[in-house]
């Protein structure tokens, strides 16, 4: 069910420990430490894989956080904002990422630009409490959904590429 490609970029991934959300103190900084760990080490295993595809970043508390993802889709970069809250029920919860300017132009999304993860990534995240972080739900989550929906829109025309379309 999974390929071979997948298994080796989710187990680069550190597991979190700290089974906390941003209304838990002393133990939601733990986490969030946890949280940073785990995105480091993944953003760095994709630079050294020639597979960077994000930049994330979070307000001090750790509880909104924000950024760019991007994908090449017929040689062509496209760029988008993202951005999502740590839910009050995190890590029990995941989080749900937006991509607000994409908002109304595919089916696989609801209001507000959040991404559909409901029938794929929910359930593994739920499986995986406390385990997976912001690193999962990015590689688990974020990433295959460009990767199948943005190629559509693109080919469909919903989506220009921003030098092409000015």
């Amino acid at each position: 069910m999974v390929d071979a490609h997948t298994r080796k970029t989710l187990a680069a991934i550190p597991l979190l420990r700290v089974n906390a959300g941003p209304r838990s103190g002393d133990l939601w900084r733990a986490r969030h430490k946890e949280e940073l760990m785990s995105l480091i080490t993944y953003v760095k295993n994709n630079k050294e894989n020639d597979n960077d595809w994000f930049r994330l970043e979070s307000n001090p508390e750790g509880t909104r956080w924000f950024g760019k993802c991007w994908i090449v889709v017929d040689m062509l970069k496209y760029e988008f904002d993202l951005e999502f809250d740590i839910p009050v029920a995190y890590p029990s919860t995941a989080p749900e990422i937006a991509i607000p300017e994409l908002d109304g132009k595919t089916a696989k999304m609801y209001r507000g630009g959040k991404i559909c993860l409901t029938d794929h990534f929910k359930p593994l995240w739920a499986r995986n409490v406390p385990h997976f972080g912001i690193a999962h739900a990015m590689a688990l989550g974020l990433g295959p959904w460009l990767a199948v929906e943005i190629p559509d829109l693109v080919s469909k025309g919903i989506v220009k590429h921003k030098e092409t379309s000015s």
